[in-house]
């Protein structure tokens, strides 16, 4: 075994999670040692991945979970004005570090593409009208467009319009100011910066053990996936931005904030194509309603992507299920995480999810016409030829404690640390990438609280709108949004 190392901060895992961060701490904190360790050969290589999650950038523009009708027929954009302004803090983030020298080719991994909700049907209609009044008083969200004309539908969304009977009425919220982000592409350009400024990245290593030192620190056993060699590192401060395997890193931690937390693992396929026609015919990212059973992740989707430069259109998501907790993972990370203290809450969920497993189970048995019948629901023209299936990232879901019922499955993103601050992971699915910055702000603010403070300055010139509510202030947030869009060049398309 090699000696023991010593490093300021480990960071697990080499997607957006670990980049966002360490980039982060590479600002506030520049003499500090930071080590990587990465089980795959390349950053951003598992959920990160362009091929690994939706792309969208999730700003709450068109996810109509987001926008749930209350009883009395109102519509509530809590939820879509918090990931608003979670991503507007990630815009800042990114357009800081372009004009920092941080972020060096911005179109590679950011490009402007419109956010579409999509209904038809009286009912369907009615509510995205009555979606459009409520966003509409909201400066995040005041240009936000109803479109129920049929030769306006047809001129925006060619490619959807194609022999569509418009007898049916049909109902677009069209955002204009919608990104398609490569995460991928994004975190080895953090990642990238990282190491230029002297972080050290293990590829090909996998975290196997972690134990508490008596300094308060970590002495994490570090594994060579390849010769099988071992290391030891020392660690002031750990952070596990590993994906679904978070959840199995913490319990090895043993720390007590991770006792009753389980994982649920979904997966999702999707069908893709590169055909130029389409691609041309189809500049947006288009949601519909999310189907009786699904998980909010689950509401299918027509998306433009725009991967190393090149065009793709994407539609899905198709749940997939494997107990594995990551696309690279094992077959055994599900049967392993369960302990006695979690195994209530999983029993729990499984006895009220019946809904969801009924979802999943009709998803497993979806046969390629059954897809493609999906598909033209968007797009009535769709030819089963000119797409393939395409396997997308695993989702581990989180599962929580709940007096009474045994356990609550969660759809979101989670922090998990240690009380004392020294270990700290991240938990769950979407909106996820989107909101790394945000979420990473509050891993600084929990585990340094003793330097948060001194680090504000610094931060608010990151992240000028840093503790604002830019929905209250609409000033701020036309102040903020015009730099973003200038230093991202970013357009309305």
């Amino acid at each position: 075994m090699a000696p023991l190392a010593k490093t300021d901060v480990v960071l697990v895992g080499a997607g957006i999670m670990s980049a966002t961060l360490g980039a982060l701490l590479r600002r506030l904190e520049p003499d500090w040692s930071i080590t990587v360790v990465e089980r795959l050969d390349g950053v951003g290589a598992e959920s990160s991945g362009p091929w690994n999650n939706a792309g969208t950038g999730h700003a709450g523009l068109c996810e109509m979970n987001y926008t749930p009708q209350r009883p009395d027929g109102s519509i509530d954009i809590t939820k879509a004005v918090l990931v608003n302004e979670q991503f507007q803090v990630t815009r800042q983030f990114w357009a800081s570090a372009a004009e920092n020298g941080i972020l060096t080719d911005v179109s590679s991994f950011l490009n402007p593409v419109p956010h579409v909700s999509f209904v038809h049907g009286t009912a369907g209609v009615d509510y995205l009208r009555r979606r459009r009044d409520a966003l509409a008083r909201n400066p995040l969200f005041a240009a936000t467009e109803l479109i129920v004309d049929p030769d306006e539908f047809a001129r925006r969304l060619p490619f959807m319009a194609a022999r569509r009977d418009f007898t049916e009425p049909v109902a677009l919220n069209w955002a204009a100011d919608g990104t398609d982000v490569d995460f991928g592409a994004l975190s080895r350009q953090l990642m990238g910066y990282c190491v230029e400024a002297g972080a050290t990245v293990l590829f090909g290593h996998e975290v196997r053990g972690l134990a508490r030192r008596g300094d308060g620190g970590w002495t994490l056993t570090v594994g060579n996936r390849r010769t099988g060699e071992k290391r030891k590192l020392a660690a002031k401060f750990v952070f596990v931005g590993a994906g679904g395997d978070a959840l199995p890193l913490l319990q090895k931690a043993g720390i007590a904030e991770i006792r009753g937390l389980a994982g649920f693992p979904i997966g999702g396929r999707f069908l893709r194509t590169a055909n130029g026609r389409l691609t041309a015919a189809h500049r947006a990212k288009v949601y519909g309603t999310p189907s009786p059973g699904a998980p909010p992740l689950g509401a299918l989707h027509l998306d433009l992507r725009l991967v190393n430069g090149r065009p793709w259109l994407v539609f899905g998501p198709y749940a997939g299920w494997s107990p594995k907790f990551l696309k690279h993972g094992h077959f055994s990370d599900l049967p392993r995480s369960v302990r006695p203290h979690n195994l209530p809450s999983m029993l729990g969920v499984g006895l009220r999810e019946t809904t969801l497993l009924r979802y999943l189970i009709g998803q497993l048995r979806l046969a390629e016409p059954d897809r493609v019948a999906a598909l033209r629901e968007f797009a009535p023209s769709a030819v089963d030829s000119d797409w393939e299936l395409t396997v997308a990232g695993q989702r581990v879901q989180v599962i929580r404690r709940a007096k009474g019922r045994g356990g609550l499955l969660e759809f979101g993103t989670t922090i998990v640390g240690a009380a004392d601050g020294s270990i700290a992971g991240l938990l769950g699915g979407s909106p996820g990438a989107s909101t790394a910055v945000p979420a990473m702000l509050e891993v600084l603010e929990r585990c340094f609280a003793n330097r948060y403070q001194s680090w504000l300055p610094t931060l608010k010139e990151i992240v000028p709108s840093l503790g604002a509510d830019l929905s209250r202030e609409p000033a701020l947030y036309d102040e903020v949004r015009s730099w973003t869009n200038k230093a991202l060049r970013l357009e309305a398309a």
